[in-house]
């Protein structure tokens, strides 16, 4: 089976994660013809526009321009079945935060704002390089995940996704192979991470909220119960809470567990609730619990923003 692997908007930490797999990742080269991989060897984009056909797609990243855009519908017209991989390609990920701007305020901050840049320039959109002109793809207005502009058949959560995660995938494309068609899923758990969370729980309410380096943690106890906010309650589990195991929360990077309305707006009145006993709180006193947390979109919404019933906030 012939399989494409490429990145969109991402930071190329899910490409490396690949390699988590270790020698098992010979097992996958013999079984399957990688025909494009940029990250990892010498493709270029003509390579993917001359393929005829593959069958399968691991695309992992967001979409934040147009020539991604354009990318990601150009495989899906080559493949078969496409995976989603990583949390920017399931839900936008921490590229999705830039939902809260305008694309010309990022611009702006990234090109001219910043205080170690002098004169800085916004590229245009017909630029000069080395006397060569060259067009630049237009920066989209939104971050989005990829079923916002493809069919997704698979979803491979996580920041990147575990060993366990990416060894369940492979088992998915030994299927293929095969000639079985899985029904269409995400590959984690539909329980919460609490589930697989082996810290003591007593649902002692926090006496306040406290960010991870102001506490040293017990590993024994719950981050909740201690003020540290963990949102392993309402994100799937799966991941085999790596994060908790070394003593840091969980940051909800393989989405919300499916009974989930909105993953953030559900954290925060749990949160608010934590330790109450109380089946309703007043919005007064859930706006308090907000008003205790230091960035509060990029805290409960850092993976999941385009996702969201916001979207964006712009």
């Amino acid at each position: 089976m012939k399989v494409v692997i490429d990145w969109l908007a991402s930071c190329g930490g899910c490409d490396v994660s690949i390699l988590d797999l270790g020698v098992k990742i010979l097992d996958v080269i013999g079984e399957f013809e990688i025909v494009y991989w940029p990250v990892a060897l010498d493709f270029k984009k003509k390579d993917l526009e001359s393929l005829d056909k593959a069958d399968i797609a691991i695309v992992n990243g967001a979409v934040r321009t147009s020539e991604q855009e354009e990318q990601v519908k150009l495989i899906r017209d080559k493949v078969d079945v496409l995976i989603a991989y990583g949390s920017c390609a399931c839900f936008g990920g921490i590229p999705g935060l830039g939902n809260q701007f305008d694309a010309d305020e990022i611009l702006k901050r990234a090109y001219v704002e910043t205080p170690s840049t002098t004169e800085g320039k916004i590229p245009q959109p017909v630029t000069k390089l080395n006397d060569t002109e060259l067009t630049l793809p237009k920066f989209l207005d939104k971050v989005k995940p990829l079923d916002e502009v493809v069919e997704v058949d698979y979803y491979v959560p996580g920041c990147p996704p575990s060993a366990s995660t990416i060894e369940e995938m492979v088992e998915l494309l030994l299927k293929l192979k095969k000639g079985e068609k899985p029904e269409k899923r995400v590959l984690a758990s539909d329980k919460s991470l609490c589930y697989e969370c082996p810290r003591f729980k007593s649902l002692v309410r926090p006496p306040t909220i406290n960010r991870p380096h102001e506490i040293v943690a017990d590993q024994e106890r719950c981050f909740l119960e201690q003020g540290i906010i963990c949102l392993g309650f309402v994100t799937r589990g799966g991941c085999g809470a790596r994060c908790i195991k070394a003593n840091m929360p969980c940051r909800g990077c393989y989405g919300k567990v499916p009974n989930a309305v909105d993953f953030g707006t559900e954290a925060i009145t749990a949160i608010a609730m934590a330790g109450t006993g109380e089946d309703y709180l007043p919005p007064m006193r859930i706006t308090e619990a907000i008003d205790k947390i230091k960035d509060v979109v990029g805290l409960i919404y850092q993976f999941c923003l385009p996702k969201s019933k916001l979207g964006d906030l712009k």
